[in-house]
């Protein structure tokens, strides 16, 4: 081989390498946005849960006010207490789903321990 198609060689490979590295540049490019795209998308999963968590609550706990009042006739009491009390179960729910409560231990909740014992 000549010096001139030495050189000529090396210049392709130069700009091969540098077309590459411009390639790999956008590829990871690319990949960083695809991985911000995938946690935005499961925070709004989330969000979107945690919110249907807490409107179904406070729902419910109206819906309940309003049928303990119109059969007991104690309106408007039955709702407003009702209401108050789905808003903090649906408080309540949000909290545990996004990890700030625990959820009770099952031994705590009935005082049993897993051989069917009374402990307390």
């Amino acid at each position: 081989m000549t010096d001139d198609d030495r050189e000529g060689l090396e210049e392709r490979r130069r700009r091969l390498a540098a077309e590459l590295a411009k390639r790999g540049a956008e590829a990871r490019g690319d990949e960083a946005a695809e991985q911000s795209a995938e946690q935005s998308r499961k925070g709004y999963a989330q969000a979107m849960k945690l919110s249907s968590e807490f409107i179904s609550a406070i729902v419910v706990g109206a819906i309940l006010g309003y049928l303990f009042d119109r059969f007991v006739g104690t309106a408007p009491w039955g709702m407003i207490i009702l209401l108050l009390l789905g808003f903090c179960a649906g408080v309540l729910n949000v909290l545990r789903s996004a990890g700030v409560v625990s959820t009770p231990h099952p031994a705590d909740r009935g005082g049993q321990t897993k051989n069917g014992r009374n402990d307390g």
